[in-house]
């Protein structure tokens, strides 16, 4: 009891809402939002943005990505991944004692509120928006769910890159334009290997006790030194994407602005490198998503201020 208390201290876990609050990891949740955010922002300087489309994407995203964390909360449970000194869960279930399936059921009843935003997104533009909205939940409850989890897998970072990035920067264009340009595909590919980055960062953490439980991550292919300069890579290269992309017109000379990012990416390597135990990776973790955060915000933001300076 005593170690489950300095955890819970060391975590700053507390109880009453923040159980159900922490259950959902609202930290993760930019990696959903900052993708809507993009496309939107990015077809603002070809439409008027409908806002209800707007909202409507952006809450199904969070709910989404909100079940997905809930069901890898649920089945690494399950498998016993988890137990009460697990760090980087919600801990709903092994230290606040929410039973399992309650946790489950509430990620069904998220995925439904999200299937009826989807109907609306349908009504207002076209019901292919639910076959790729179905194939995009499918692969979030196949993450940790099913006879083969993606997150088991070397190809976790490609899998949440391409659904939480492409896919849905794709979708939130499309939905405002009617359209996805080979353009807005390759726009999207910073923000896919950031949100990659994230996946990457979190098994740089759990390297060893993944092994331990069978799990063929990257970073346990590779390794945890090359696994930090993997992260480092994917930092440098989404980087290196907007330098790139403002080079040949595709974006706006305001994208310089992301490079005010810079310094959560750096703080985020430098933390890997020194510090081994998943307690001390912690700080780690929380700037790799401030990366993405950041870097996701800024990069939208730099073609919203190229659409107010051109009106």
């Amino acid at each position: 009891m005593s170690s489950d208390k300095s955890i819970r201290d060391a975590l700053q876990e507390k109880s009453g809402f923040q159980v159900w609050w922490r259950m959902i990891r609202p930290h993760t949740l930019t990696a959903s939002f900052a993708p809507v955010f993009i496309g939107t922002m990015i077809a603002s300087l070809e439409t008027g943005i409908h806002f209800g489309l707007f909202i409507a994407m952006l809450l199904a995203s969070m709910l989404i990505q909100a079940a997905t964390n809930m069901f890898n909360e649920y089945y690494d449970f399950k498998k016993g991944l988890d137990n009460d000194q697990s760090v980087g869960i919600g801990g709903t279930i092994v230290r606040d004692g929410v039973s399992p399936e309650r946790v489950r059921n509430l990620a069904f009843i998220f995925y439904g509120i999200a299937v009826l935003l989807g109907f609306y997104i349908c009504l207002e533009t076209t019901f292919w928006i639910a076959v790729i909205g179905s194939v995009s939940m499918l692969f979030g409850y196949l993450y940790t769910g099913g006879p083969i989890p993606i997150a088991y897998t070397p190809f976790g970072e490609l899998f949440s890159g391409f659904f939480m990035g492409t896919v849905i920067i794709g979708i939130s264009f499309f939905i405002q334009t009617g359209d996805v340009t080979g353009e807005l595909l390759l726009l999207t590919i910073p923000i896919a290997v950031l949100i990659g980055a994230i996946l990457l960062a979190n098994n740089i953490r759990d390297l060893e006790g993944d092994k331990e439980h069978g799990r063929k991550t990257l970073a346990i292919l590779v390794g945890r030194d090359n696994a930090i300069r993997v992260l480092a890579g994917f930092f440098i290269f989404a980087y290196l994407c907007a330098v790139i992309f403002m080079a040949i017109g595709m974006m706006p000379i305001w994208g310089l602005i992301v490079f005010l990012s810079a310094k959560k990416a750096f703080d985020a390597v430098k933390t890997f490198k020194e510090n081994d135990t998943p307690l001390q990776m912690m700080p780690a973790m929380k700037y790799t998503a401030q990366t993405n955060t950041f870097y996701g915000l800024l990069y939208g933001l730099s073609f919203l201020l190229a659409h107010v300076f051109t009106l």
